[in-house]
Formats: C-alpha cells, structure tokens, sequence
C-alpha cells in the first residue's frame, strides 16, 4: 500500500525527463492527449501511476 509520503503526479518538467524528451514536447502530448494529465487550478499534473501504464504499453491480457 502507498503511503502519503509518496507521490501520485509529478510536474511536465519532470514528465519530460522520465520521457528523455523536451519540455516543450512534453506540453504538445498533453495538449493533444497523448500524454494524461490532470489540470489543478492553473498546475498542470502528470499522474504517474498512468503515466507508467503508457508506458509499459497494453498487459498481455488485453492484447
């Protein structure tokens, strides 16, 4: 189980960084979906625990 202490987003610039890409690519995939975010207040998030799903691609039960 997470504990609180743990963090469930993470910023663009961080997302950037896990994705070896620019910032300002980061901010185009969240403009166009491709990368999940979340909008609080004016803080775009990135939630990690899709962010990771993205990542790992479809589970072999669902392909």
């Amino acid at each position: 189980m997470a504990t609180e202490t743990e963090r469930k987003t993470c910023t663009v610039e961080e997302t950037a960084r896990i994705l070896g890409i620019g910032r300002s690519q980061a901010y185009a995939g969240i403009r166009e979906g491709s990368i999940p975010s979340l909008r609080v207040g004016r803080r775009i998030l990135v939630p990690l625990g899709r962010l990771h799903e993205m990542l790992e691609g479809p589970s072999q039960e669902t392909a």
